[in-house]
């Protein structure tokens, strides 16, 4: 038995391809997914581009894609919480892969349940971007999600992409007030979503990071893949305010250094995210009982996942991009 995939490897000349291989067997605590759905994440493409070198990928043909959803068709020896027929949700090792397929082996550990309600398109947008949105919410800034806790000036850039779009719903859910930066086609989706502020940031305001009800953001929430300067988040931050960087360049680690050796008050935090089956149960939750939607900007064949990679590097997808196998 073979089945088609996309394999777009680190290679001199960075191209993707198409080819046939053995389905995978599930080991000791795995799972074998038929798969519904997969989506992007900026992380695949920078694997590619051998930025996890010599961490991921761990083997070559590498075949890309970490967060994915489907239906178990195997399970291999000592799984308990699954078995054949039931609809999941699961993360896929970044060393290892395989989203980008038919067929997929998932670690028990980190899949979870997806009931009827959610779709597999649904789900599959949460792993990477849904959980970096629940962490460095409720862990980094200390958000409580249940509304409680004195009120928190948010600044949430890129809030159109897609851990931007998980953000400002999550964070909404907490005793926050929003304001947010995206360009000027997604201003009503992102105020549509709770933002109570939606700056455009190639205007001159957007640029400065200005709230216009000249409010000061105790957490900023930089989903920006593009740098911002320090000196531009600085006088925008309350007296012990902190920017959360999602992708920390050397320039920002290099912030990071100056402001924790100066003990600053205001602090630049780089921020990495580690995904886990309670939050993605947590996130599915949301999502059943309409607290929580995955805006999808579009859809692909698995055939033409190449399309779906070209649109994720172009860096302006609104929510996630999704590739289904069929």
């Amino acid at each position: 038995m073979s089945w088609r995939l996309v394999d777009l490897t680190v290679s001199r000349t960075c191209k993707g391809f198409h080819v046939e291989v053995p389905v995978p067997t599930p080991k000791k605590n795995e799972l074998l997914l038929k798969l519904e759905a997969s989506s992007l994440n900026p992380l695949d493409w920078k694997i590619q581009k051998g930025v996890m070198r010599p961490f991921a990928p761990r083997k070559f043909p590498h075949i890309p894609g970490t967060d994915v959803a489907g239906e178990v068709v195997e399970v291999g020896p000592g799984v308990k919480s699954f078995k054949v027929g039931d609809k999941v949700v699961a993360w896929l090792s970044i060393s290892d892969g395989g989203g980008l397929a038919e067929f997929a082996v998932s670690k028990e550990k980190l899949t979870v349940a997806r009931p009827a309600e959610v779709s597999a398109a649904e789900a599959a947008g949460l792993p990477i971007a849904g959980v970096t949105a629940l962490q460095v919410l409720t862990q980094s800034a200390g958000i409580k999600l249940d509304g409680s806790g004195q009120e928190a000036n948010i600044l949430i850039t890129a809030a159109s992409g897609g851990v931007g779009l998980y953000a400002v719903q999550l964070a909404k859910l907490g005793n926050t007030h929003v304001t947010a930066t995206c360009g000027a086609r997604n201003i009503e989706l992102v105020k549509s979503f709770g933002a109570d502020e939606v700056l455009d940031y190639k205007t001159p305001e957007g640029a400065a990071l200005k709230s216009p009800s000249g409010r000061k953001y105790d957490f900023v929430i930089h989903c920006a893949l593009t740098g911002i300067p320090w000196s531009t988040f600085e006088p925008n931050l309350s007296k012990k305010g902190k920017v959360l960087h999602l992708s920390p360049s050397p320039s920002s680690m290099a912030t990071f250094a100056l402001k924790k050796i100066t003990f600053s008050k205001k602090q630049l935090v780089p921020v990495w995210a580690s995904v886990k089956s309670e939050n993605l149960d947590y996130l599915v939750k949301l999502v059943k009982e309409g607290k929580l939607k995955t805006v999808i900007d579009s859809k692909h064949s698995l055939s033409k996942a190449e399309d779906a990679w070209a649109k994720s590097i172009d860096g302006h997808a609104t929510g996630k991009i999704i590739v289904e196998p069929f």
